[in-house]
Formats: C-alpha cells, sequence, structure tokens
C-alpha cells in the first residue's frame, strides 16, 4: 500500500490537490493542499458546454498535479470531478484529454456522493458534539448540504446554485450596483429555499473556497494559514462588513484585498451574497468554518480501504 495517497479534485472553479500520510493516531497529516483557481465552468451556463480554452487550461493543470504526485512517490492519484463535469454535455471530452495527457481516468462523483464525502471530512477534523450539525458547500456551480448528527448523515442534497452563477447572471457591472445586489439576494432565496435549506442546527458548518477565503480576509492573512482558517468562526455581522466592503470596489480594487486570492475576486461578492442569506435562512449568527473538504473525505476513505 501507497504510504502517500493524493487526490485531485476538479471543481467548477478551481482544482484542488492533496497528498496526504496517515499518521499513527490515524488523523491523515497533509504534505501538500493546493488549488488553482483554473476555471473549468466558464462559459458553461450559456452553452451547456466546456469551451476549448478552459478544457485544455484544466486538463494541463490536472497533468501537472499528476507530475507532482508522482515525483512524491503517489503513482495514480484519485482524480475525481464534480458540478461541471455532472452537467456539462462534452464532460466525455474533457475525461479523455486527461486519460490522453495522465494515462490516468478521471471519475465524475454524483451530487450525494460529494455530500457523503465532504461530511467525511468535517467529521474527520472537529469537534461536532451531540447535537444536529449541518454543513454547507459553497462553489463556482452548487451548494452541498448535509444534515446529520454525529457520525449519522440524516439528509443529504444539492442545489444548483454557486458563485459563478450569481456573478454572471447578476454581476456585470463593475463597481457593481446596489439595486443588482438586491436582486441577486431575491435569486438567491429563492434558490435555496426551493432547494430544501432550512432548519435551526445546534451546529453549522461552512466550508469549500467562499468560506475559506471569507476566513483568511478577516485574519488579513498575506499567506493562507489552513491550521488558522479551520475551526474558526465567522458571525453574521462579519459577512454583512464583507459584503459591504466588496461590493463598494471595482474589481481590481478586491484583487487587493488582503487574504483573498486575486483569481477569486470576480466571484467572492456573490459568494459572501449566498452564505449571507445562508446565515439568515438558518437564523444562525454565526457558523463554523472547516478547511476540510472532499478531497480530504475521499483520502480518509483511501487509507480506511
Amino acid at each position: 500500500m501507497d504510504m502517500l495517497k493524493s487526490v485531485i479534485d476538479v471543481g467548477t472553479n478551481s482544482i484542488k490537490f492533496y497528498v496526504a500520510r496517515k499518521r499513527p493516531d490515524g488523523a491523515l497529516e497533509a504534505l501538500l493542499d493546493k488549488n488553482d483557481i483554473a476555471r473549468l465552468g466558464e462559459g458553461l451556463r450559456e452553452t451547456g458546454k466546456i469551451s476549448p480554452e478552459p478544457l485544455e487550461r484544466n486538463a494541463r493543470s490536472v497533468a501537472a498535479f499528476v507530475e507532482e504526485a508522482r515525483s512524491l512517490g503517489v503513482s495514480s492519484p484519485e482524480i475525481v470531478g464534480t458540478m461541471a463535469l455532472r452537467t456539462a454535455s462534452n464532460a466525455s471530452e474533457f475525461v479523455a484529454k486527461v486519460k490522453e495527457l495522465t494515462g490516468l481516468s478521471l471519475r465524475v462523483i454524483e451530487g450525494e456522493e460529494e455530500a457523503r464525502l465532504s461530511y467525511l471530512a468535517v467529521l474527520s477534523a472537529l469537534p461536532v458534539g451531540k447535537g444536529e450539525l449541518v454543513t454547507f458547500d459553497t462553489g463556482g456551480g452548487s451548494t452541498e448540504f448535509v444534515y446529520g448528527r454525529e457520525a449519522e448523515m440524516l439528509r443529504k442534497f444539492s442545489v444548483p446554485l454557486g458563485a459563478v452563477r450569481i456573478t454572471e447572471e447578476f454581476f456585470k457591472d463593475d463597481p457593481v450596483r446596489e439595486e443588482s445586489v438586491d436582486a441577486a439576494f431575491a435569486e438567491i432565496r429563492k434558490s435555496l429555499k426551493e432547494g430544501g435549506a432550512g432548519g435551526s442546527p445546534d451546529m453549522l458548518v461552512g466550508m469549500g473556497g467562499t468560506v475559506t477565503s471569507l476566513a483568511s480576509v478577516k485574519h488579513k492573512m498575506e499567506v493562507y494559514d489552513p491550521d488558522i482558517v479551520q475551526g474558526s468562526v465567522l458571525t453574521l455581522d462579519d459577512i454583512r462588513g464583507m459584503m459591504k466592503m466588496f461590493s463598494s470596489m471595482t474589481l481590481e480594487e478586491r484583487r487587493g484585498v488582503v487574504g483573498l486570492q486575486p483569481k477569486r475576486a470576480d466571484v467572492i461578492l456573490a459568494g459572501t451574497c449566498i452564505v449571507n442569506v445562508l446565515l439568515e435562512i438558518f437564523g444562525a449568527s454565526s457558523f463554523t468554518v472547516s478547511d476540510r473538504g472532499l478531497r480530504h473525505g475521499l483520502a480518509f476513505e483511501l487509507f480506511s480501504r
């Protein structure tokens, strides 16, 4: 058995690359955990297809990560794809391109499976207690929800609402107009309610690039530190403050915000709006941030096979 395991997670907005070893106490220790905001889902909503340029760019990014995994001694990292590859009519072309470049098969996982692995990741890294737990993971193309109690998942579902869609639909102006933010809010509220989000859990945990970026901005991190982000708490006031800040800035100004990856500057306002509405829907004044995601849950599972 490989002493190391590696997962490459191809999302709508970014590709995440994770290499870990298992410690004697059973916990996973990250050797590498990084991402490339390569935008596979660029233009996907208009055409239903992955455009040629993002297809090429993302396949090469995956190949570079595979190369890096192999240099560390992981011969065949696990490559998985989520929302963009579930919906694109030409997803098989991307899978074929990755195969051509790396010799490896990319597995597209269903929303349910994505939610289960994300939940596993939260449990493996946060003291969640005995009450009801809801995790949300808001990405570029969709938002996943898992309702659970301790190790048991009670309900999981995915809502086709993400930061890329809201940005493309409402935030074309720079800086954005106030009425655009109001319209985005109304659409987010409608999508989430129709999708079945709601309840009043004992603990609310947010994960994914949007919330980890918001934590990084709150802590003014010049260099991203997963250990500080993991388990940190963001309040509704924090979120509202950042929303005001992002919506008053031009895209160029947002790129200069300490703690925010410049490539995320265009979608961060939409992501912040989604989180704001979520807190309102759950009647929560704060939530806990998990820096662990699908890739950590999958690695955890690979080690226990």
